[in-house]
């Protein structure tokens, strides 16, 4: 398609692609690159055996519009759950603080030989293998004293529960 044949079919068709474009879209700036666009890629890929080029042009527009559309719909989507994930990651972030606060805060009622193997197990992450040689006690009676102190601890926190419910 030669230079010329382009200008005179951009000029005849504009306005009325314009006008349904915008009443696609209702953006001005979306609807002049949707225009641009239609132009572009339906002159590239018109043959020159077609036989309409108005109805040609209008369909590349539709076309055009609906991809945005989709690609609009995709991103926000994305978006959204990219958002979600961040405010649940946020969220549980909070409350795994919190339970790690509310567990040594009850810890640290306990006494002292108990708070240490707890605060060993659970917060250095040792085994008790590990704790029973830094406490310089058999894994045995580590096994015990982390029984009991969690046995303590759970009642500790029950009652801590049914008071706040009070």
């Amino acid at each position: 398609m030669d230079k010329k044949i382009l200008e005179e079919t951009y000029q005849k068709f504009q306005k009325e692609l314009y006008l349904y474009l915008f009443s696609l879209c209702q953006n001005r700036q979306l609807t002049e690159d949707l225009l641009q666009e239609t132009f572009l890629k339906a002159l590239l890929s018109l043959s020159d055996s077609h036989g309409n080029i108005r109805a040609w042009l209008y369909a590349v527009a539709r076309n055009l519009f609906y991809n945005h559309q989709k690609k609009a719909k995709k991103e926000v989507l994305s978006e959204d759950i990219s958002d979600a994930q961040l405010t649940e990651d946020i969220l549980d972030q909070i409350l795994q603080e919190e339970k790690l606060k509310n567990l040594y805060d009850g810890i640290r009622k306990l006494e002292n030989r108990k708070q240490e193997v707890l605060q060993l197990q659970y917060f250095a992450h040792l085994s008790q293998k590990e704790i029973a040689a830094v406490l310089h006690l058999t894994p045995e009676h580590v096994r015990i004293l982390a029984y009991r102190a969690r046995k303590e601890l759970k009642a500790l926190i029950d009652k801590e529960y049914q008071e706040e419910r009070k």
